[in-house]
C-alpha cells in the first residue's frame, strides 16, 4: 500500500500528462477531414468508355475510439486524486515545539496551510523595524512606547555689539568695530519615542517563527507517511458519461 506522499510524489507528472493526452485528443477530433471517408468506383457506360480508377478515402479518427481514450488517460488522474484526497482525510500530524506540542493531531491540508501562512509570516518579523541602537530606550506604559531619557539643550544666537577700540579724543572721533556674539536664549528640553521594538525581542519573535514553521515542516512529512488505500473513481465516471 503506497504512502501518501508517495502519491504526492508522481501526482503533478500524472496530471502533466493527462493534460497533454486530453489535449492530443480534443485537437484531433478538430479536424472534421480526418473523421471522413469515401469509396468511389466508375462505371462506364459502353465496355468501350474511358476508364478511371477507383477511390478511397479511409476514416482516420473515431469518436468513440477517441472518448475511450479520454477515459483511458484521465483514469488515472481521477484514482490518484481520489486515492490523495481520502489519504488527507485520515493523514494528520502533531507539531511539536522543543518535546511540546503545541498542536495536536492536525490535518494535513491544514498543516499545508499553516506552512503557508507562516513563511508569509516570517518575512514580515524578519523586516519588523528595530529601536536605533544609538540611543538607550524604556518602555513607556502611558506612551505605549519606548521613550529616551530627556536631553537639555541650548539655543543661541548671533548678536553684533560695539567694541570701541580706541576712544574718541578732541582730534579724532571715537573707533568702533562691531562683533558677533553668541548669546544664550533658551534650552530645549527632548525626548524621542519609537514604536519598534527592541533587537533582542525581534530577535525572540523570529526564533519563535522559525522554530514553529521547522515543526510544521516536520508534522507535514510525519502526515505524507500515511497510508494511502487506493480508491478507484474512474470507472464508475467514464462508465456512466459514455455508456
Amino acid at each position: 500500500m503506497p504512502k501518501l506522499n508517495q502519491i504526492l510524489a508522481i501526482e503533478k507528472q500524472t496530471k502533466t500528462n493527462a493534460a497533454e493526452q486530453l489535449t492530443a485528443v480534443y485537437q484531433l477530433l478538430q479536424k472534421e477531414p480526418l473523421l471522413a471517408g469515401i469509396s468511389r468506383t466508375y462505371r462506364p457506360l459502353s465496355e468501350d468508355g474511358e476508364k478511371f480508377p477507383p477511390e478511397a478515402q479511409h476514416v482516420q479518427v473515431r469518436v468513440p475510439a477517441m472518448l475511450k481514450a479520454v477515459a483511458d488517460c484521465m483514469s488515472p488522474l481521477y484514482d490518484i486524486t481520489a486515492t490523495r484526497d481520502m489519504a488527507n482525510m485520515s493523514a494528520r500530524a502533531d507539531v511539536v515545539v522543543d518535546g511540546v506540542a503545541v498542536l495536536t493531531s492536525i490535518p494535513a491540508v491544514t498543516i499545508l496551510w499553516l506552512e503557508k501562512q507562516l513563511t508569509d509570516l516570517h518575512t514580515v518579523i524578519v523586516k519588523l523595524p528595530e529601536l536605533p541602537a544609538t540611543e538607550s530606550w524604556k518602555y513607556d506604559a502611558n506612551a505605549d512606547c519606548y521613550v529616551t531619557d530627556s536631553t537639555e539643550t541650548s539655543k543661541s544666537k548671533k548678536i553684533q555689539k560695539p567694541l570701541v577700540l580706541a576712544p574718541a579724543t578732541e582730534q579724532h572721533p571715537a573707533q568702533v568695530q562691531l562683533v558677533t556674539e553668541d548669546v544664550l536664549v533658551d534650552y530645549w528640553t527632548t525626548v524621542k519615542f519609537s514604536g519598534a521594538l527592541p533587537r533582542d525581542k525581534k530577535r525572540e519573535l523570529r526564533d519563535r517563527v522559525e522554530k514553529l514553521l521547522a515543526a510544521v515542516k516536520f508534522a507535514r512529512e510525519q502526515a505524507n507517511t500515511t497510508e494511502a488505500p487506493k480508491v478507484s473513481i474512474a470507472k464508475e465516471v467514464f462508465g456512466f458519461l459514455f455508456a
